[in-house]
C-alpha cells in the first residue's frame, strides 16, 4: 500500500468567514469569557456574541466554560440553553431555533476530513437543531444533521443522520427508540 503525506493545514477552498485579525480578537474573548468559569453571566455573553455576528435571540442562556468557533455562524432563537462544556466547532453555520436545550459537555461538529482524498481535504456542512430539540449531555452532533421538531438526542449518543421530529434517539450511531409524547407523565 504506498504511504501519502497529509497536509493537514491546507484547505484553501474554507472560507472561515471572517479575516485573521477579527478571528484572532475571538480567540481570546473565547478563551476569556466562554470558555472560562468565571463569568456565569449569559447576558454578557449575548452582547459579545452580537458583537461578533451571531443572532441571538431572547432568553437565551450560556452556562460557563462554552466553547464557540465562530460567533459569525452561529444563530440561537428565543429561550435557548447552552450548557456547562458545549463545543460549537461550526466550522459551519450552526442554527439553534426558539427552546432548544443542549446539554453539558455536548459537542456540535460541522466539519471532518475526507479520509480517502491525498489531501485529506476537509469537509463542511451545517447542523441545524428545530424548535425543542434537545441534544443531551455528552452527545456528538456530525456535520449536516438536522434534529427536527422536539426530537430527542440521549446522553452520550451520536447522531450522524438526521433525527425524525419527535423522535427519541439512542446510541452510537443513534437510532430511533420510539416517539416522544410531550405531556406524558
Amino acid at each position: 500500500m504506498p504511504h501519502t503525506r497529509l497536509d493537514l493545514f491546507k484547505n484553501p477552498e474554507y472560507d472561515p468567514g471572517a479575516a485573521w485579525p477579527k478571528r484572532m480578537l475571538w480567540f481570546y474573548v473565547n478563551a476569556c469569557f466562554f470558555k472560562s468559569s468565571l463569568l456565569p453571566f449569559s447576558s454578557f455573553k449575548r452582547f459579545l456574541l452580537r458583537s461578533f455576528g451571531a443572532q441571538i435571540g431572547k432568553g437565551v442562556v450560556i452556562k460557563p466554560c462554552v466553547n464557540i468557533k465562530y460567533p459569525w455562524k452561529l444563530r440561537v432563537g428565543n429561550y435557548c440553553w447552552i450548557g456547562e462544556n458545549v463545543w460549537i466547532d461550526n466550522l459551519d453555520e450552526v442554527i439553534l431555533h426558539q427552546h432548544v436545550c443542549i446539554s453539558q459537555g455536548a459537542f456540535l461538529l460541522c466539519g471532518n476530513h475526507n479520509y480517502k482524498k491525498p489531501g485529506f481535504d476537509l469537509v463542511t456542512a451545517p447542523i441545524t437543531l428545530e424548535n425543542g430539540a434537545w441534544a443531551g449531555a455528552k452527545t456528538v452532533i456530525c456535520p449536516g444533521v438536522t434534529l427536527h421538531t422536539e426530537s430527542v438526542l440521549t446522553a452520550g449518543s451520536v447522531a450522524t443522520k438526521s433525527l425524525d421530529a419527535f423522535g427519541i434517539y439512542a446510541g452510537h450511531p443513534a437510532v430511533k427508540l420510539r416517539d416522544r409524547i410531550i405531556g406524558e407523565p
